[in-house]
C-alpha cells in the first residue's frame, strides 16, 4: 500500500497528543488549521492553531498566536484559553466529563471557527490479545483489543498505538456496527507493509471513546493512507468538525491505556 502525495502535517502536541496527523491538502490557498482535545483526564487540556502553506512551500506551518480561543459546555461553563505561543492555547480550569458537549470557538483574522464534540461515557480497555497467524511461510500477529462494547447503539473507538515506545504513525477505529454489546474479537487495521511486528516487541496501546464525527474523521484518514477501499481515491481532506473551511479536528474523548509484550 502506497501513501499519496502527503501535504500537511500536524503533530498533536496536546494533553492527550499521541501522534501526527496527516491531512491530504489540496489547492494552494492558505488555510486555518485547528487542533484540541478534551479528555476524562486531568487537564490542562490545549488547543493548537496554525496555518497550512501553499503547495510550493516547504518547512513548518505558521503558528498563530493571535487568536481568541474560548471552550464552553452545555453546563454554562465557559472559559477563555490562555496563549502559551507556537500556535498553543490553554486551558485554566476546565475539567472534562463524560456526557457533556464542549463547544470551540476560534476568533482570528477577522473571522470565527467553531466545532462541538461530546464525550462518550467511558469504556473499560481490558487487555490486549497478540493472535499469531502464519501466512505465506511468516508469522504475522494481529492486535485485538478486548474491551465490553456497551449494549447502546452508536459506540467509536480509536486507538493509538505505541511499539519500543516509538508512536506509530497509522490511524485505528473501530465500531460497534457488527457487533453491537458485545466483547470485541476484531482487530486492528494495521499496515503491515509500515509495520513489522516481533517477538519481544513492547507494545502500548491507547484506547479513546470518540464520538461520530471525531470516527468519521479518522476513518477517512485511515482511508486515505491506503488510497481508498481498493486502491481507490479518497477525499482530499478529511471532514473536519470544525465550521468555517478550517482543517483539523476538536475531540472530547475518554483514554484507557494497556501495555503488553509480544511473546
Amino acid at each position: 500500500m502506497k501513501n499519496i502525495v502527503r501535504i500537511i502535517f500536524i503533530a498533536l502536541v496536546l494533553t492527550s497528543c499521541e501522534k501526527v496527523v496527516e491531512l491530504k491538502y489540496k489547492g494552494n490557498q492558505s488555510r486555518i488549521i485547528i487542533e484540541g482535545n478534551i479528555t476524562n483526564e486531568a487537564g490542562p487540556y490545549f488547543v493548537r492553531i496554525t496555518k497550512s502553506i501553499s503547495l510550493p512551500d516547504t518547512g513548518t506551518y505558521p503558528a498563530i498566536d493571535n487568536a481568541i480561543v474560548t471552550i464552553s459546555d452545555d453546563a454554562g461553563y465557559n472559559e477563555i484559553l490562555t496563549p502559551q505561543q507556537n500556535g498553543m492555547y490553554r486551558t485554566n480550569a476546565l475539567i472534562g466529563e463524560e456526557g457533556r458537549t464542549y463547544t470551540l470557538t476560534v476568533q482570528v483574522e477577522n473571522e470565527v471557527y467553531t466545532a462541538q464534540s461530546t464525550m462518550p461515557q467511558h469504556v473499560t480497555f481490558d487487555s490486549i490479545k497478540v493472535e499469531q497467524v502464519l501466512f505465506a511461510g511468516d508469522t504475522e500477529r494481529n492486535l485485538i483489543p478486548v474491551y465490553k462494547d456497551p449494549i447502546t447503539k452508536g459506540n467509536n473507538y480509536r486507538f493509538v498505538l505505541s511499539v519500543n515506545n516509538k508512536l506509530i504513525n497509522q490511524h485505528l477505529v473501530l465500531n460497534d456496527e457488527v457487533r453491537n454489546g458485545n466483547v470485541n474479537i476484531l482487530k486492528l487495521e494495521i499496515n503491515d507493509d509500515d509495520l513489522k511486528l516481533k517477538r519481544g516487541d513492547e507494545l502500548s496501546i491507547k484506547m479513546q471513546c470518540i464520538d461520530k464525527k471525531v470516527a468519521l474523521f479518522y476513518t477517512t484518514l485511515a482511508l486515505m493512507a491506503d488510497n481508498g477501499p481498493g486502491g481507490g481515491t479518497a477525499p482530499n481532506n478529511p471532514p473536519s468538525n470544525i465550521s468555517n473551511g478550517a482543517l483539523g479536528i476538536f475531540s472530547a474523548h475518554t483514554v484507557d491505556m494497556k501495555s503488553v509484550m509480544i511473546p
